[in-house]
């Protein structure tokens, strides 16, 4: 057994496992001071994390050493146990039967995206979400140096927007957005005509101006009232949309160079600090250095993933790791545009750091694939170099 964890060690990617666990660390040590600070001394939260942290680890080890062409190649499965999971929440909102509740609406937002089991929720798309990775990334590989041909463009369209429109569906338009991203980055990654991406997001600018024109009433109100409260946030009529958004911007202002202390109590109180404004309390309590670690930290795990897309030996692993890079960076850029007061809140959580078991699971099940394809592309050089 120590021999097998020996060789493991040898030929793994052990440092971007361990970028994500320090992560994982810092976030359970936060999680604990939110819960003495504003949870009444419950460090259910921590608990929680720390146990998802533990099991994605694990799981990141076990599936880093099945072969990612087999998982790639085995989508029928992981896609009908992914979208069969998704496909009630589309229907049932707040469904309830015993013990399991389907399309629950976590956040009290019409968001029906999850599902809650007794005291726990699991949110599927977060298991789509893998499984859309790979099937997009095998799609790509068939259609490999063919992507830009009428059809096969097409066909690759409707991969990424039916998964996209059936979220907005549910209620989820941030996790929507992510995947959208995730979609196009890849498509782009796959020899998408940049003449093409240009033409496109022209069309998207002024179509979505001409779709909101016309019919403003596609944004939910409380949508539209977050964009409102990005463009003017001394609004007071606007005052219960900003007010989350201007605390956690203090928040982070107020932290100094060290912060306030994690367990001192004399921090900015930021609503919801432990799920989507995790970075505004961090930044408060660690200050300035806090926040720049974790900065740090999740630039040198997006980065190394990136690294092993561009190190891969087939197209198929490259594409792995590009849709994994993308839905890494997405979620970054995008929970620290909502804490720095820049974007609108859509509920998208920092990957590793916010609480949620399910998100933190399913994120180490990604990273699990990224060291797939690591192991299995340093065994394919090994091979090549024992050849010649």
């Amino acid at each position: 057994m120590f021999d097998l964890m020996r060789r493991y060690a040898r030929k793994a990617d052990l440092p971007l496992l361990a970028l994500c666990v320090v992560c994982s660390i810092l976030s359970v040590v936060v999680l604990v001071s939110v819960g003495q600070s504003q949870l009444g001394g419950s460090n259910n939260k921590a608990s929680v994390q720390l146990i998802a942290s533990l099991l994605g680890a694990m799981l990141a080890v076990i599936v880093s050493t099945v072969d990612y062409r087999t998982l790639a190649r085995a989508w029928p499965l992981h896609a009908v146990v992914a979208w069969g999971l998704v496909a009630p929440t589309l229907f049932l909102h707040n469904f309830r039967a015993g013990f399991l509740t389907i399309g629950y609406d976590a956040g009290g937002t019409s968001n029906y995206s999850w599902y809650r089991v007794g005291g726990m929720t699991f949110q599927p798309t977060e298991l789509a979400k893998i499984s859309f990775v790979l099937t997009l990334a095998w799609h790509l590989e068939r259609v490999r140096g063919r992507v830009n041909r009428p059809l096969n463009l097409l066909a690759l369209l409707a991969h990424i927007l039916l998964p996209v429109a059936a979220i907005h569906i549910q209620g989820d338009d941030g996790t929507a957005l992510v995947f959208l991203g995730i979609g196009l980055v890849m498509l782009f990654a796959g020899g998408l005509s940049p003449w093409l991406v240009g033409g496109a997001a022209g069309c998207a600018v002024v179509g979505g101006g001409l779709l909101l024109a016309l019919k403003p009433g596609i944004l939910k109100g409380y949508q539209f009232q977050r964009i409102l409260a990005i463009l003017r946030p001394d609004d007071p009529e606007l005052a219960a949309f900003t007010y989350q958004q201007n605390k956690g911007s203090m928040a982070i202002g107020t932290g100094g160079l060290t912060g306030q202390g994690l367990f001192t109590g004399e921090h900015i109180y930021v609503p919801n600090a432990w799920n989507d404004f995790i970075f505004s309390y961090l930044a408060n309590v660690l200050g300035f250095l806090g926040a720049a670690t974790v900065l740090v930290l999740l630039f040198a795990i997006a980065a190394r993933t990136l690294t092993t897309a561009l190190r891969s030996t087939d197209a198929l692993g490259c594409y792995i790791c590009v849709g994994i890079f993308a839905a890494l960076f997405l979620q970054c850029v995008i929970n620290l545009g909502m804490n720095l007061q820049v974007l609108p809140v859509i509920g998208v959580t920092l990957p590793f750091l916010s609480a949620g078991g399910s998100s933190v699971v399913m994120m180490y099940l990604c990273i699990g694939l990224v060291l797939s394809v690591s192991l299995h592309t340093r065994r394919t050089i090994r091979l090549a170099e024992n050849l010649d």
